[in-house]
């Protein structure tokens, strides 16, 4: 019997003004996605159409989520579309699920044109929840803002989009399926991969897993507790830290990828990752970790709950790359972190005599420094370190990281972050999120920060609290000029560099889908070991003050404190 070929159909639609694409690409509330008439299509359109048409036929695309409710819908809808857009191959994970570290992964090993990776990070998932959408590029790395303003401009203009409705594929079956099209002279083809497979036999080459597998089980085995956070690590940590490095199973927790993710934020940070902070307190475990929903951010605890906060994590594996056999054969030859993630990596580049580049939020500003060579290990503030093994930052290899630090070193986290502080001195840092403002409050809260502390009197001022006095030695709105291609970020957060080398930053965030999140960070080095574990809200609260003097940010939105505090 002959089957018809698929038609090929072109619909009419209408574009929308808000589809654009922040740091770290698209999200807004899944009732958008559902609610608004083909929504998620303009955008997924949008995205085939940034491709030049001579590059996207026939070319191979990855496609991965973190499992979160509307993700399989999402998949059906974008594979139909970039067969009826000329792309010639997918690449797909089991039930839809792939990591974003194992997507950037993919695309570099089969050298694939790009991926579109349907998440929202470490925002809630369900019907109540967020959805989103990221488009990496050939590098692996996310879009470029080249890209995601092209993107946005085509969003903004979209008249019609093509798409295969008739075109249905089996998401749970790992293999080959291919479609006859209309117009199309070689198939299109869907390829269903295993989720962790490409991502593994990568970390098997970078890290010695023999070395991480007799921490696990030897006669002084390290008892780990790893929350999954019930989005896409499950399947990742119960292959790879339980069964190929011999974790027992009962060390990983929430490894059920749900749409929901159980009702929680999976957002790893101690307001939210509770359960893993109160199973760490009991002292049974040496080692905790918690995942973000699509697998790119990370929390390290220690025993009896020490937090590692991520800038310190950052600049601690840095500080001991020596211990990974990728580094030794490789070498190290620059180290990169965000703007406000704390400077605590500047010492440890210092020590080792290697530049490091400070860049706006994103990291699709790393991978810039990657590909040119200059930057072997990036990270930011916010939970996500990553090296020049992919573009991506990598919640799991940051975990293999720091196993393999400990094995190398044999001490317990604690002790590899004290010793830390002693030879560098220690880095208070913190960070206040005020979510969902009114985004005009907002932006006049930004403007008048800014004309007050860029006033030429402003660089005398300065701030007795207690018993110090804090002097005012550089203040900017900071603005990046990439060393790579010489492109210019302007307005990315407002700086107060004090002459102690205390910082407060002011940045208007675009992770969020309410409103707009407003961050304040705080940060102040100290010396002195005696004075290494005062508690940090204590220390940092004379600089919290000042920026809360400075802002007036809970007299002009009338919050009484911040929503969240990591």
């Amino acid at each position: 019997m002959e089957i018809n070929p698929i038609p090929v159909l072109t619909i009419q639609t209408v574009p929308y003004e808000d589809q654009k694409p922040g740091s770290n690409g698209f999200r807004t509330s899944t009732t958008v996605f559902e609610s608004k008439r083909n929504y998620l299509q303009n955008f997924i359109q949008s995205v085939l159409s940034s491709i030049d048409l001579r590059d996207r036929q026939g070319c191979t695309m990855v496609v991965g989520s973190d499992g979160r409710y509307f993700s399989k819908t999402a998949i059906e809808i974008t594979v139909q579309m970039a067969a009826a857009n000329g792309i010639g191959r997918l690449i797909i994970g089991q039930n839809g699920l792939l990591s974003t570290p194992a997507v950037s992964c993919i695309i570099r090993k089969i050298k694939a044109i790009g991926g579109i990776i349907l998440t929202a990070s470490h925002n809630p998932g369900g019907p109540g929840g967020d959805f989103g959408i990221k488009f990496n590029v050939a590098n692996g790395g996310p879009a470029p803002d080249t890209v995601t303003d092209k993107i946005f401009q085509i969003s903004k203009t979209i008249e019609e989009y093509a798409i295969c409705p008739d075109l249905h594929i089996d998401l749970s079956r790992v293999g080959r399926q291919e479609f006859d099209l209309e117009n199309k002279f070689k198939p299109f083809r869907v390829e269903i991969v295993d989720s962790v497979d490409v991502y593994l036999n990568m970390l098997r080459t970078l890290f010695d897993m023999n070395a991480i597998k007799s921490l696990l089980t030897g006669p002084d085995q390290l008892k780990i507790r790893i929350d999954a956070m019930n989005g896409v690590m499950g399947p990742y940590v119960r292959r790879i830290l339980c069964d190929e490095l011999g974790a027992p199973a009962n060390s990983a927790v929430n490894c059920v990828p749900l749409e929901d993710f159980g009702g929680q934020y999976p957002d790893p940070n101690l307001t939210y990752a509770t359960g893993l902070l109160e199973a760490m307190k009991g002292g049974e475990h040496g080692f905790g970790v918690a995942f973000d929903a699509d697998g790119d951010r990370y929390m390290i605890l220690g025993k009896n709950g020490f937090f590692v906060n991520p800038s310190d994590s950052l600049a601690v594996i840095a500080a001991n790359l020596s211990c990974i056999p990728y580094f030794r054969q490789m070498g190290v030859r620059g180290f990169g972190r965000s703007m406000p993630t704390s400077t605590a990596l500047d010492r440890v580049a210092k020590a080792m005599k290697v530049p490091v580049y400070e860049t706006p939020t994103g990291w699709r500003y790393f991978a810039n420094l990657m590909d040119s060579g200059r930057c072997s290990l990036c990270g930011e503030e916010s939970f996500g370190t990553g090296s020049d093994h992919l573009r991506e930052k990598d919640g799991l290899w940051s975990v293999l990281v720091w196993l393999s630090i400990m094995a190398a070193r044999k001490q317990s986290v604690e002790e590899i972050v004290q010793d830390h502080w002693t030879k560098f001195g220690r880095h208070y840092y913190c960070r206040f999120d005020y979510e969902a403002l009114d985004p005009r409050t907002a932006i006049f809260i930004m403007k008048d920060l800014e004309a007050v502390i860029t006033e030429k009197s402003f660089s005398n001022q300065k701030f007795a609290v207690g018993s110090h006095v804090f002097s005012v030695e550089k203040t900017d709105s900071f603005e990046y000029v990439d060393p790579v291609d010489g492109t210019v970020s302007k307005k990315q957060g407002l700086r107060v560099i004090f002459a102690d080398g205390a910082r407060i930053i002011f940045r208007m965030s675009a992770s969020g889908t309410m409103g707009t999140t407003l961050r304040i960070y705080a940060e102040r080095y100290e010396k002195d070991p005696s004075r290494h574990n005062k508690e940090t809200q204590v220390v940092l609260g004379p600089l919290i003050a000042i920026a809360l003097k400075l802002s007036q940010i809970h007299e002009r939105t009338g919050r009484k404190g911040p929503t969240v505090i990591t």
